[in-house]
């Protein structure tokens, strides 16, 4: 299993259209081969931040059966004009296996 962690800076004023987009996009991510979970954390101390994890069977699954889809494509325009600036995803493994 592999966790995709993404934190996350939406545009100041956009955060509750944000909420209601990714919940319609999170119907894009869940029905991708691979995918297992994922949950969207909201900063209690910096107004706009959030903390993106899903959990995916293989890091190809994110990376190629995810990013490489024409399900990407969608997800990419409904919600990555919300972010500035741009976020850098990051992939972790369990160590206590």
């Amino acid at each position: 299993m592999i966790l995709e962690a993404v934190m996350l800076q939406v545009k100041l004023g956009m955060e509750e259209e944000y909420e209601a987009v990714f919940q319609e996009a999170s119907k894009i991510i869940s029905s991708m081969p691979g995918y297992i979970t994922h949950e969207l954390q909201r900063c209690i101390e910096v107004k706009g931040k959030y903390l993106l994890l899903v959990k995916w069977e293989t890091l190809e699954d994110h990376t190629i059966g995810f990013r490489q889809s024409k399900e990407y494509q969608e997800w990419k325009n409904n919600l990555h004009h919300f972010y500035d600036p741009f976020p850098t995803v990051e992939h972790f493994e369990n160590v206590l296996l």
